[in-house]
């Protein structure tokens, strides 16, 4: 039997969200296709004769890009049995089965695929009874503290039938230089309940790793077929530190010439400030870390577990160990004044992080998706107007209609300009906001940092 999973956009990446479950769709006995369709059309007659199609939604931009084409599928392919599975696929259940999806799945979804199309092979009639995973029968999505997600021992992801490398996001390098990047998850999951984080409705405080042995044959299959930097997609690699720390030493054991890239939070970079003279030493070209507000307020309101203070120390702590820093904000939100954003570039001027900072992410507004745990605060309640269906978010409208306003130019300003040069963008938006605020800009512009700031060409974040 044939089976086709689709991947609609994962930020440039070679889907990991493909590759893990196609492993075990063939070990267990199926013949499976993989299309990522930001990298190549779909093929119509891999749609026709398959029997299962599965798509994986790891995040809104992929969710909403999915369901037009999971109508399309259907119209080609009425018997074929539709699956959903990733982060945002509970979160839009009732959107996805409108458009035909039978089977949602949430994390940890390779086992509950499995036997889905198992249960195919055995010609079950009705709801195939999921694993012990985030879905109860039939893929109705059991969300809340009480759901427990399986521990699963993953298999080798096998990336045959993907796009090649050359044909994804490759890291550029201070010098000019391109490297073509692998991608793989040592974890997935998360400790940290902050609110407006996708994972948190999922995982409810879980976290999972990816086999030692699995992570590092994926590595190995990857550099073979060209990758020269690993981004690891956990969602914070510190939050099982020693065996982060255990496969980046054998990672640059095997494979010394290979850098790579990781995403910490502010307070594990803190907590964990030993670690970081080995992350350089083995490799590491950069850590993300979303910083998001630099507000007190609004950061405990998100639950992030860190302040201004603290966000300023970690830069400290990170240029002293030597390792670049690269933040990411929610730049607009309900709470932001144009006189607190123009205090956001500012500060990151001052602190010398203007090229270190993606010139989208100060263009990127709250998304109150469905199930959001911000949605647990009566202030958030009582801004949302409703649910959007187009847009697969809570709408909201900011006091202010001047930060709307402002949100909107600096989105189309970056929109057209995603890779140019972040410090000429930066002084663009840095410009027009305080002229917006009526808020002078301060008199001395800081010099060109001049650590290296290597950054990977598609930096889109949700």
């Amino acid at each position: 039997m044939r089976a086709l999973l689709i991947a609609t956009y994962e930020m440039g990446r070679q889907p990991f969200g493909l590759a893990s479950p196609a492993a075990w769709l063939r070990a267990a006995g199926w013949d499976v296709a993989c299309a990522d369709v930001s990298r190549e059309r779909l093929d119509s007659d891999r749609v026709r004769t398959a029997d299962l199609i599965a798509f994986h939604l790891p995040m809104h931009t992929a969710t909403r890009l999915a369901l037009p084409l999971i109508e399309r599928v259907r119209r080609l392919n009425e018997a074929a049995r539709l699956c959903a599975y990733g982060l945002y696929a509970p979160l839009n259940a009732e959107a996805l089965r409108a458009a035909g999806v039978q089977d949602v799945l949430g994390g940890e979804f390779e086992e509950d695929l499995t036997a889905i199309a198992n249960g195919l092979f055995a010609k079950a009639a009705g709801p195939f009874p999921s694993a012990a995973g985030p879905s109860g029968p039939g893929g109705t999505p059991v969300l809340g503290p009480g759901a427990r997600l399986p521990r699963i021992h993953f298999l080798a992801p096998d990336r045959s039938g993907l796009p090649p490398l050359t044909k994804y996001a490759t890291l550029q390098m201070p010098g000019g230089a391109r490297r073509f990047v692998g991608y793989t998850e040592a974890s997935r999951g998360c400790r940290h309940l902050c609110r407006h984080c996708p994972i948190v409705p999922i995982y409810n405080g879980q976290f999972r790793i990816v086999q030692h042995e699995v992570v590092l044959q994926d590595i190995a299959a990857q550099v073979e077929a060209g990758a020269e930097h690993i981004t690891f997609g956990d969602p914070d690699f510190f939050n099982g530190p020693t065996h982060a720390m255990r496969i980046v030493e054998a990672l640059h054991a095997a494979h010394p010439s290979i850098s790579y890239d990781v995403t910490i939070k502010v307070e594990h970079l803190l907590h964990q400030r030993s670690l970081l003279p080995r992350l350089r030493e083995t490799g590491c070209a950069f850590v993300t870390s979303a910083v998001e507000s630099i507000d007190d307020d609004v950061l405990a309101l998100l639950g992030k577990g860190h302040t201004r203070e603290d966000f300023v120390e970690c830069v400290g702590v990170c240029r002293e160990a030597g390792v670049t820093l690269v933040p990411t904000f929610v730049a607009f939100h309900p709470w932001i004044t144009l006189e607190s954003y123009c205090d956001l570039l500012d500060t990151i001027a001052r602190l010398r992080l203007i090229d270190h900072v993606a010139p989208i992410q100060l263009a990127i507004r709250l998304l109150i998706p469905a199930g959001s745990r911000l949605l647990e605060v009566a202030s958030v309640r009582a801004l949302v107007e409703g649910f959007d269906q187009r847009t697969l978010t809570h709408r909201w409208t900011h006091p202010d209609r001047r930060v709307d306003e402002l949100q909107q130019e600096i989105a189309s300003l970056v929109g057209v300009r995603l890779t140019g040069d972040r410090r000429a963008v930066f002084e663009e938006i840095s410009a027009l906001a305080h002229l917006r605020a009526g808020v002078p800009r301060p008199h001395t512009r800081p010099a060109r940092d001049r650590a290296t700031v290597p950054y990977l060409n598609e930096p889109w974040y949700c």
